[in-house]
């Protein structure tokens, strides 16, 4: 997948300005794709040159005028192509696990604060995600929604990134407290940690 596509999809909901879709990003896309509001501004360029979304300028009186962009049907029809495309298999490029990898050389205390840490930021993204789902439902239980509701597709992937976070929050959790454990035990038997 290329960040267009990403872009593509998050715009599929409304107009949005360069700002708004950096915003989006973090709240809904960031679960699966990852973008900086400079790669999002360079991209909206490329995809407008390229005709697959649409900009105008709005003016506003007591801010800077803004731009925002529509996905044309050129824009709709390059994701028609993308979702005929065999998705590639996800991969895990995690340093974190390097990390665990060699905590068996390597000082464990540093890796277990480093768990820690990212276990607080992952309580951190269930919570955004489960504020977001539950503003994408409306008064709408989760099942209802799932069957009537709209936009699916947003909620469907709030959902997976939910989950995402669940098991990294859980996986942090119970390394940082097994290692700590392991720690505790060698250091009552006198063996270096």
């Amino acid at each position: 997948m290329a960040l267009r596509h990403a872009v593509l999809a998050a715009l599929l909901d409304g107009e949005y300005s360069g700002y708004q879709l950096a915003k989006i990003f973090d709240l809904s896309v960031s679960n699966f794709w990852h973008a900086v509001p400079q790669q999002l501004y360079s991209e909206l360029s490329r995809l407008e040159t390229e005709g697959l979304i649409s900009g105008r300028q709005v003016i506003q009186h007591d801010r800077p005028n803004k731009r925002v962009y529509t996905v044309t049907q050129a824009g709709l029809e390059e994701l028609e192509r993308f979702a005929a495309t065999p998705a590639k298999p996800g991969i895990i490029r995690e340093n974190l696990l390097a990390m665990v990898q060699a905590v068996d050389h390597i000082s464990a205390s540093a890796v277990i604060a480093q768990l820690e840490d990212r276990a607080v930021a992952s309580a951190a993204k269930i919570e955004v995600f489960e504020h977001t789902m539950k503003h994408l439902r409306g008064d709408l239980d989760e099942e209802t929604f799932l069957r009537t509701g709209s936009p699916v597709g947003p909620y469907l992937t709030c959902m997976r990134g939910l989950r995402f976070e669940q098991e990294n929050y859980e996986w942090f959790t119970s390394t940082a407290r097994l290692l700590r454990t392991r720690a505790g035990a060698h250091a009552e038997e006198g063996e270096p940690s």
